[in-house]
């Protein structure tokens, strides 16, 4: 009867038969699998869930992860091929330098920083991939691409010591670069450390959307026969709360669409960041699984060690297995700080059963129970099924504790991120725990460890490294110059187009073009496009060489029947990388650092809204920086007032001036088309033929504008280079006023509107100049700036801007389509006050010509500020000004474009 419950007896009844049913049907299960193996038994129970859905409507719950153990059963684990030893020998003297390369610097310097803990709990990932992943290329195929974890550092420099590559005295500089003999970057810095490091990482999410796009690049060179296929990894050594930076998951689905199977994450899921847990109330190894599971990646749980395998292998009820996946991570540091007594009540004491499980081990066997990033065997298994896997990226998820091995200083607790120092009985406990041969009385001052040359642990991890092909990391310029390019590309530009209009934009699409088509360095070309390609007038190039796709082109364009429909190719070689500014920069990266990770000098152009360039994706031009990387980047619709009726998001005003802070970075603002020649020409040249770490940065527009020819003159092209010559000079007249205009961009024509109104109306006669780069200017007369006051008995030098404007007469007025800040960075070396007129404030959705208006950079504006500036020096009466107000049709009581 319905509600009725059921009796004792038949309850139980029903209990024993449903778990004869259980046990019937895992039997039949394990029959499956002995005869079929797991392919076999997957496909039937895909077979049994698509009939149970069918025939009566039972839909299994979804779950995106698998049980909280580990992928790969110890059934299935490969032989371990070293000596387990050895390698624990040589990881202990790995471990030991690199502690004790932090506490000694921050005995010598109170707060100098650097992290213990994080190599601490990832050692056993890094000595596993060193020892018998990580290759360095050689005959036997490609060099292994390495992305390391920043806070890792020290362990990496540790190991380069064991190595012979790095001296003592520079761990002993840690930190401290600038000593006598020099010392070792905080972490990874090519720049700073060019033969060393190959990519700047920390824990800002740039290493693994930066690991994504270099795994797809690589992919694109195979595909394009600029690289021969060789079997290269992409490696990326993440922490796990890196992974809550959005550039840590931004671009996962391009991996898992793009089948790079050449791509592996290895997570060092140590449960904690700075402040405290990962995931206190939650389980960060379970999310990610999630998360990279739906995105299509191959999912590697490393949790468990080896001292494990006997409980879950017993575990036939999956009691053990529930109970794991029951404790939050929070709970999980716990156990890793108490005793063994504690885990064995909070952890087993739940269930009777689970307490029967371990009844054999002491409470100090249960405290030495190895997670699973600490098992080498484990992770060999784990890293071995990832190199091996096919068609899709593979991410490994690595539990450990963090700050392994510090005991009482800090292993497992929320200070150990900031752990810097250890007493002397830390120092003596960790020394006596990994068995480091130094003595007591010698233990206060952590001194490094080296074995000799001929001792069984540096031969040992030196014939690995050589059967892997050399040492990782290393950073070596591989390619050779390319010879100087043909004049002839840029001739046409120098004439100018006769009266024509065309925008800066479609004068570098011309340009790029032309390259393209160029015999020797045409293939080695990237352009890059964030999806923007018809804005820029670039679709003409759909045709000419195709857009990269890694499967061709599945489907009939639905302009298939116009000349410039959307043409993608196995072989192209546009990276149309859709809205992702973050994804294409990451792509330029890739191209610009080839010359030294692959050997092959390609030229990227990445062409973009300027305005989510400096703005948006800093970080990663910064560090693109660091890399020394080569190519350019193209910043488009620039301007705050070229980009008509988009507003406040797409009006960049700034970019200039956020490049400033990019050392090598050159940054120009060309007006005219024989300038973009001249600019684009002389950085090949200087990046490629004469191989300087250095790129550059131009801003181009899509305002339809009459271009000029280049006007006679050798000082014209330095000019361009230096960032100022004077483009139109003044009908200078006895008599008459003077003025100097410098105009940059699209608002060089509006000075030259000035000049006409100042000549005709005003009687001023003004000369125009052209600045072609304001950051060129600054940087040259600081470098001046900086020669004189070291040299004060010497010649002095004149800076460049100095020397063009020294004998030009009257007042200097500098107009700019960016922040006033722009044209006043070089307003001390000019030879009289400068009036800066820029473009400070948000955008506004309106036509060209109002915005100038309302930004107060147009002629009319030019012409006001530089007789305001002549009434100033007394040249002419301030009513002139006031009577020019009226005439000039311009509102005095406007609210300032600053605060509007």
């Amino acid at each position: 009867m319905l509600g009725v419950k059921m009796a004792p007896v038949a309850e139980a009844q029903a209990d024993g038969l449903e778990v004869l049913e259980t046990r019937e049907w895992l039997d039949s299960l394990d029959y499956v699998l002995a005869k079929g193996g797991p392919e076999r038994a997957g496909r039937l129970l895909q077979q049994l869930s698509l009939h149970a859905r069918r025939a009566a409507g039972v839909n299994l719950p979804f779950s995106a992860t698998t049980p909280y153990q580990n992928t790969i059963p110890s059934v299935q684990q490969p032989p371990f091929p070293g000596s387990q030893e050895m390698e624990r020998r040589i990881k202990s003297l790995v471990r030991w330098n690199a502690l004790a390369m932090v506490v000694r610097a921050n005995k010598i310097q109170e707060g100098i920083g650097g992290h213990i803990s994080t190599y601490a709990s990832a050692a056993t990932l890094y000595e596993v991939a060193f020892n018998h992943f990580l290759r360095a290329g050689g005959a036997g195929g490609d060099q292994d691409i390495v992305y390391f974890q920043g806070h890792a550092a020290p362990g990496i420099y540790a190991r380069a010591y064991l190595e012979g590559r790095i001296p003592k005295h520079k761990l002993e500089n840690f930190r401290r670069e600038l000593k006598p003999g020099g010392g070792l970057s905080s972490y990874p810095h090519p720049w700073l450390m060019p033969d060393f490091w190959e990519f700047p990482t920390v824990s800002m999410g740039l290493g693994p959307i930066q690991a994504i796009y270099q795994a797809r690049f690589m992919r694109y060179l195979e595909n394009r026969g600029l690289k021969s296929t060789r079997g290269g990894k992409v490696w990326a050594f993440l922490g796990d709360g890196e992974m809550d930076e959005p550039e840590s998951l931004g671009s996962i689905t391009l991996a898992s669409r793009e089948r790079l199977d050449n791509l592996i994450f290895v997570v060092n899921c140590n449960l904690q960041r700075l402040d405290g847990p990962v995931r206190g109330n939650g389980k960060i190894i379970q999310e990610l699984e999630a998360i990279f599971r739906g995105a299509g990646w191959n999912v590697i749980k490393v949790i468990w060690g080896s001292d494990w395998d006997s409980l879950i292998r017993n575990d036939r009820d999956g009691l053990l297995v529930r109970r794991m996946g029951e404790i939050t991570d929070g709970q999980y540091q716990k156990f890793f700080v108490e005793s063994g007594a504690y885990f064995r009540q909070t952890f087993f004491g739940t269930d009777p059963r689970l307490l029967h499980m371990v009844e054999h081990l002491s409470d100090e066997q249960l405290t030495r129970m190895r997670l699973g990033g600490h098992d080498p065997i484990k992770v060999h298994a784990a890293y071995k099924a990832a190199v091996e896997h096919q068609g899709s990226p593979t991410i490994i998820l690595a539990k450990t504790i963090k700050g392994y091995g510090l005991g009482e200083a800090g292993e497992g607790k929320n200070i150990t991120h900031q752990q810097k120092k250890l007493n002397d009985e830390e120092l003596w406990m960790f020394r006596s725990r990994f068995g480091i041969p130094i003595p007591d009385n010698e233990l206060h001052d952590a001194p490094f460890y080296r074995p000799a040359d001929d001792s069984p642990e540096i031969t040992y991890m030196q014939e690995r490294r050589k059967q892997l092909g050399g040492y990782l990391p290393e950073r070596k310029v591989r390619s050779k110059p390319i010879p100087p390019l043909s004049p002839s590309h840029f001739e046409e530009f120098y004439k100018g187009t006769e009266g024509r209009e065309a925008s800066t934009t479609m004068v570098f699409v011309r340009l790029l073009a032309k390259l393209l088509r160029d015999p020797e360095i045409g293939k080695l070309i990237v352009p890059i496009i964030p999806d923007e390609a018809r804005t820029f007038g670039m679709e003409a190039l759909f045709r000419q060489v195709g857009i990269y796709s890694s499967v061709g082109q599945l489907y009939e364009p639905v302009d298939m029947d116009t000349l410039l429909y959307y043409k993608e190719a196995l072989n192209g070689q546009i990276l149309e990388e859709g809205i992702t500014e973050a994804g294409s920069v990451c792509s330029f990266i890739a191209a610009g650092t080839a010359y030294a990770t692959h050997g092959i000098n390609t030229i990227p152009f990445f062409i973009y809204y300027s305005m989510f360039g400096f703005q948006r994706i800093g970080d990663l031009i910064w560090a693109a920086a660091d890399m020394r990387v080569r190519g350019f980047l193209i910043g488009g619709t620039a301007g705050r007032t070229t980009l008509a009726g988009e507003g406040l998001q797409h009006q960049d005003g700034h970019s200039h001036v956020l490049a400033l802070s990019v050392p090598n970075l050159l940054a120009y603002d060309p007006a005219f088309a024989y300038e973009i020649a001249v600019i684009i020409e002389d950085g090949i040249r200087r990046m490629y033929v004469e191989e300087e770490p250095i790129f550059y940065y131009l801003t181009v527009t899509n305002e339809p504008l009459p271009m000029p020819s280049m006007p006679e003159g050798s000082e014209v092209r330095n000019g361009i280079l230096q960032g100022l010559y004077r483009f139109k000079p003044a009908q200078s007249r006895e008599g008459r006023l003077r003025a100097q205009l410098l105009g940059s961009g699209t608002i060089l024509y509006e000075a030259l509107k000035a000049q006409q109104i100042l000549q005709d109306n005003y009687q001023v006669d003004a000369d125009v100049w052209s600045v072609t780069s304001y950051k060129r200017l600054y940087n040259e007369a600081n470098e001046c700036e900086r020669w004189n006051r070291l040299h004060p008995l010497a010649t002095p030098h004149v800076p460049y801007v100095t020397q063009c404007l020294k004998n030009a007469p009257g007042v200097f007025v500098a107009a700019s389509d960016y922040m006033k800040v722009l044209p006043e960075s070089i307003a001390q070396w000019i030879p009289g006050p400068l009036v800066a007129l820029g473009t400070d404030g948000f955008g506004r959705s309106e036509d060209r010509a109002t915005l100038r208006n309302f930004f107060e950079v147009d002629a009319k504006h030019i012409v006001l500020a530089t007789l305001q500036a002549l009434a100033r020096e007394g040249a002419i009466g301030r009513e002139q000004v006031e009577k020019a107000i009226r005439e000039l049709a311009i509102d005095p009581e406007k609210t300032n474009p600053v605060l509007a």
